[in-house]
């Protein structure tokens, strides 16, 4: 089955930071969220995909080279109409389509074998949600048939708890319908016209990990989330001490270095001396940080300086050339 990887989207919710690079290339301890994402599919068998491009487009190009297609979109055609774009890709077969923002460790097996399993035209990975004032939920029969949706209703008035994770299998037969305009979107125009036209659609419900890493603090939840072990990824590294993973050399840490909890140390990290860190914490690839730092709970980005005593809480820091600072792994 072939997949495609959204990558078209602004990343409005995550500037500053997007001004300086596309929302897939933000890093996650080692690697760009996408690269992750494509990990996923390898590992599941998903060798040929497709991602459409816009904003930034050829940092995704230069990092992932051929491991993958693309196809560019001049304008934004939305999130349902760049998967149109890609129709021919696709050929007369089911396929994927997957954020490439999604943090996840779905079993994509399974999801395949439910579609095939139901019989319809599209089935919708969903995932349930502690605050469905934050997604689109899901509303399903006994079957699991979808019979509805809501967006982003408050606790009160949800008749679901199920929030949609933007991660799809469609049959080819999706495509007839979709409105005419070039534009077009899952929620206000493909999945109503399902609902009107009485076409089955489906729900595979997961437990594994999911965050969409919408927002700076969705960033951080789910970098933790992994360095912890809550979100299994293929990560580099071995572990120096208990809870601290490092991706380079362990002997190049100092000796006088304290670590209070969960940290990963990406390679290449200059670390001064009195430094401490009160976990978690993630010093991305080739980031310096000066003596007598602390840093409590923060994410450093690769190649970002830390000044010699300064006190980081909460935070996520980086800086303007971070694209140039990500390894190709």
């Amino acid at each position: 089955m072939k997949a495609m990887v959204l990558a078209a989207g602004l990343g409005t919710r995550l500037r500053p930071l997007t001004y300086e690079i596309t929302k897939p290339m933000v890093p996650v301890l080692d690697r760009p969220v996408m690269a992750h994402i494509l990990d996923l599919l390898e590992r599941h068998g998903f060798d040929d995909v497709i991602a459409n491009l816009h904003y930034f487009p050829e940092s995704i190009r230069e990092h992932f080279g051929d491991r993958l297609s693309y196809r560019h979109e001049e304008e934004l055609l939305g999130t349902a109409g760049g998967v149109r774009a890609c129709r021919e890709f696709f050929a007369d077969e089911a396929f994927l389509v997957i954020s490439g923002d999604a943090l996840t460790d779905i079993d994509l097996g399974a999801f395949v074998a439910r579609h095939r399993a139901a019989g319809g035209v599209a089935t919708l990975a969903v995932k349930r949600v502690a605050d469905t004032r934050e997604y689109g939920v899901v509303l399903h029969d006994s079957e699991g048939r979808i019979t509805g949706f809501q967006e982003k209703p408050s606790p009160e008035e949800a008749l679901s708890d199920l929030g949609n994770c933007g991660i799809y299998i469609f049959s080819p037969q999706i495509f007839d319908y979709f409105p005419e305009r070039p534009f077009a979107d899952w929620a206000q125009d493909v999945f109503p016209a399902l609902l009107a036209n009485d076409v089955p659609f489906h729900i595979h419900e997961i437990h594994e990990y999911w965050n969409d890493v919408g927002s700076l603090a969705e960033l951080r939840q789910g970098t933790f989330d992994a360095l912890r072990g809550e979100l299994q990824l293929q990560v580099a590294g071995q572990e120096a001490r208990p809870g601290v993973t490092v991706a380079g050399e362990p002997a190049a840490l100092p000796r006088d270095l304290e670590v209070d909890g969960h940290a990963w140390i990406g390679q290449d990290v200059e670390i001064g001396s009195g430094v401490r860190l009160m976990g978690p914490i993630v010093l991305g690839d080739g980031a310096r940080v000066g003596d007598g730092a602390q840093l409590r709970e923060s994410i450093v980005f690769p190649g970002t300086d830390v000044a010699a005593g300064a006190i980081m809480i909460g935070a996520i820091a980086g800086h303007a050339g971070i694209l140039q600072s990500l390894r190709a792994r």
